[in-house]
């Protein structure tokens, strides 16, 4: 099942308000500091301080689950937006994150109501102790971005941005696992064809540029970066394929660019913003004079921020 223009249009009417019509306006200094006009979309304020509430609640407007309830991998705020919905709907919900994980997203998880399991040394490893809980339990793995729904909620985004009086240029998207581009990208190809959309990896995390390039799922054998909710080694295919065609191209960014544009959302405009979230203002600098004078929109996709990730914030 593709990502559809019709459930996203449904999706922007019957998800959880609590994660609709987030602030959307012209960051003025940045823009200036800049040289184009930036639109911020800011989806770090709500109850999971990120976007992934939007295609959480929506899946399960869309699926039935079994008593067992539902199993999933996540790096925190998909476990958080999963958590969420599930505890509004009754279902009982299983995140397996990696050893490693963010303490703070591990609390919240648990503070919503999922049971959290740590194992795995990253991510993806995380991913198939979940699948093997699923098959054991009768439960439903969810894998995000392979969930047309989750990106579909995610779309949201995009439909939201394109109430804007003014058209955009472009759009900078994080990209991780590919639900939050596969959503924007759809509903942009279809409301706004002239709107250039770029995916943003992080230099440490490049699985998804390299499939990008290469036109097929390409793995890598680790991740290195601080953006852990982009920090992907082994991409979806399901959806990598929901890309062809909505997507105008993928960058990357370094580790002291992050930093720059966490600093930067910080000064400029009060929000305190965990490293993926900034990733796309931090392709903003490498763009080079193509994108000067034009009108570019960021989401600001998540306000988890780790400890050291505040410290690296009040250092600057």
């Amino acid at each position: 099942m593709a990502i559809s223009i019709y459930r996203i249009r449904d999706a922007a009417e019957v998800i959880d308000p609590a994660f609709r019509a987030t602030p959307q306006f012209l960051a003025e200094t940045l823009s200036e500091r800049l040289g184009l006009s930036l639109v911020l979309k800011v989806e770090c304020v709500n109850p999971i301080r990120s976007f992934k509430g939007r295609g959480t609640d929506y899946l399960l407007h869309r699926i039935e689950v079994p008593d067992a309830g539902l199993v999933c991998a996540s790096a925190g705020n998909f476990g958080q937006g999963l958590a969420y919905a599930g505890r509004k709907h009754g279902h009982r919900v299983v995140v397996f994150a990696a050893e490693n994980a963010t303490p703070l997203k591990v609390e919240r998880m648990r503070r919503l109501g999922a049971e959290v399991v740590l194992a795995g040394h990253d991510f993806d490893a995380a991913k198939d102790f979940a699948r093997k809980r699923a098959e054991e339990t009768g439960a439903t793995f969810i894998e995000d971005g392979a969930e047309p729904p989750i990106a579909e909620g995610a779309g949201t985004i995009a439909v939201e941005l394109c109430r804007m009086e003014e058209s955009l240029d472009a759009i900078y998207v994080a990209l991780g696992d590919g639900a939050l581009i596969g959503g924007v990208g759809a509903w942009m190809r279809r409301a706004a064809p002239a709107t250039r959309v770029i995916g943003v990896v992080a230099e440490g995390a490049p699985a998804m540029q390299l499939s990008w390039r290469a036109g097929r799922v390409v793995e890598t054998e680790s991740t290195s970066t601080i953006a852990d909710g982009i920090a992907v080694r082994a991409p979806i295919a399901e959806s990598f394929a929901d890309m062809k065609g909505v997507v105008d191209d993928v960058v990357a960014v370094s580790e002291a660019g992050i930093v720059e544009a966490m600093r930067m959302l910080f000064a400029h405009a009060g929000l305190a913003t965990e490293a993926a979230g900034a990733a796309g203002l931090a392709a903003l600098h490498g763009a080079g004079d193509a994108i000067k004078g034009k009108r570019v929109a960021v989401i600001v996709t998540g306000g988890n921020l780790a400890a050291d990730q505040r410290r690296l914030l009040l250092e600057g």
